[in-house]
């Protein structure tokens, strides 16, 4: 497989620099992304950027990882608008550790010569002095060639509108210095000849190459890939309520697989090229097939069944598929018992969640009392309205109508403390039983 040719149909390639095309067909080049560890799982904007490493791999290159325990503690200013908080050491290891266990889930570490690696910056700049750094780094590149990157430039400029800059602090300055001197270690110790990242790494990625001309005289490689943004050219990545999260206890596969789902035709027909390994003639079939009938959604359905499946797992992804049907009325009261409890509260997180003393729910005499006077008025202000909307078809427990007004309270609760209660078409209300 031709890496830069797979990355330019999925429209993944953004730039990559002369030679690096010659230095692929060469033969086997290791390559590196660098993550940073701010955070203990990786968003879904990672995620196109780790599909870097996946195609770099499946077109026969290696891949490395690199954890910046030594960097996270810094910042890297591109993108950024304003200095960002420091984390201490403890904090950063945590997040190294979730990052980790989410990166193998990609690649593939026992593969022969190209399997996959991970490294930590911090295993070689914890024994590296300030005057060592400078005396055998810093000598090397001009502060006028640092300050032409755009992501300090952006940062000491003035805007358009001549307001004033936040200002960069010299930690946050040296950190492509340090970044470039990652691409410089892993070049000598690795052999690492190319370093990709999203289109916003393009000057810390270049100041690597940079540094390794200057100091040994070789030659390496950058290759960046499209920054994944929205429709309305914002970052891609997250949802209303935030990140997009790898990781499960960040954000459920149920709202994960919804948040895929909920793409617009736009955005899926882009987004289905970078996030899935799905070959070309199939992803131009489920095209076609989609602008036949674009109310089926079928690119969202294909895009967040493969997605869910390899971030979380096959149960999950069917899981979240029972759960949304719960929702469009499909589902059944087999379907609702077959849900985990945390899938089960992340379906219904929008919805009014009500509290009941099991003694009080146990002493309801009739399903009327239950609705009303047992539920404080939340469902139903009365009685009267409970029986109105009952004789109407309009309640249904658990997903199973209510026949009579007077139905004694024995329904089956799920997950033994749970009740879904729906009132007309749209109103749900989750009953909990405590």
């Amino acid at each position: 497989m031709n890496l830069i040719e797979e990355l330019r149909w999925r429209g993944m390639l953004h730039d990559f620099m002369p030679g690096t095309e010659e230095q692929l067909a060469s033969g086997m080049t290791t390559g590196y992304i660098g993550f940073d560890p701010t955070a203990s799982s990786l968003h879904i904007g990672n995620l196109a950027t780790i599909m870097l490493l996946v195609h770099l791999q499946r077109a026969g290159h290696k891949p490395i990882a690199l954890v910046g325990g030594a960097t996270g503690m810094i910042g890297d200013p591109s993108g950024k608008s304003a200095e960002r908080n420091l984390l201490d050491e403890a904090t950063l290891q945590a997040n190294q550790a979730g990052i980790r266990k989410q990166l193998e889930k990609f690649l593939d570490f026992n593969c022969g010569d190209n399997a996959a690696e991970i490294v930590n910056n911090y295993d070689w700049f914890k024994e590296f002095s300030f005057l060592g750094f400078l005396r055998e780094v810093g000598k090397h590149l001009t502060v006028n060639y640092m300050m032409a990157k755009d992501s300090v430039k952006k940062r000491i400029s003035a805007d358009e509108e001549g307001n004033r800059a936040e200002g960069l602090s010299f930690t946050e300055f040296s950190y492509q210095l340090i970044q470039g001197y990652d691409f410089y270690h892993l070049y000598k110790n690795k052999n690492v000849r190319l370093q990709m990242g999203a289109s916003d790494q393009w000057g810390n990625i270049t100041t690597g190459t940079e540094l390794i001309r200057r100091i040994d005289d070789g030659k390496a490689f950058a290759l960046v890939g499209k920054l994944v943004t929205k429709s309305d050219g914002t970052k891609f990545g997250k949802s209303e309520g935030g990140n997009v999260w790898l990781d499960p206890a960040y954000t459920s596969p149920y709202k994960f697989y919804q948040f895929w789902l909920n793409l617009s035709d736009e955005e899926a027909e882009k987004l289905i090229k970078v996030y899935t390994l799905l070959p070309q003639d199939e992803i131009e079939r489920l095209t076609e097939e989609h602008k036949q009938a674009p109310h089926l959604r079928v690119l969202q359905k294909a895009l967040a069944k493969d997605v869910t499946i390899r971030v979380h797992s096959e149960e999950d992804y069917n899981s979240a598929v029972d759960a949304s049907e719960i929702l469009f009325g499909k589902g059944d009261l087999e379907t609702l018992k077959g849900l985990k409890e945390d899938v089960l509260l992340s379906v219904f997180e929008g919805v009014p969640q009500i509290e009941v003393s099991r003694g009080n729910y146990e002493g309801a005499a009739t399903v009327s009392d239950l609705l009303s006077d047992v539920t404080g008025g939340q469902i139903f202000e009365s009685k009267g309205e409970a029986k109105r909307m009952i004789k109407n078809g309009g309640v249904s427990i658990n997903r199973q109508k209510i026949q009579g007004t007077e139905e004694p309270v024995n329904y089956e609760l799920l997950q033994e403390k749970y009740l879904v209660i729906q009132k007309g078409k749209k109103n749900y209300f989750l009953v909990s039983v405590n």
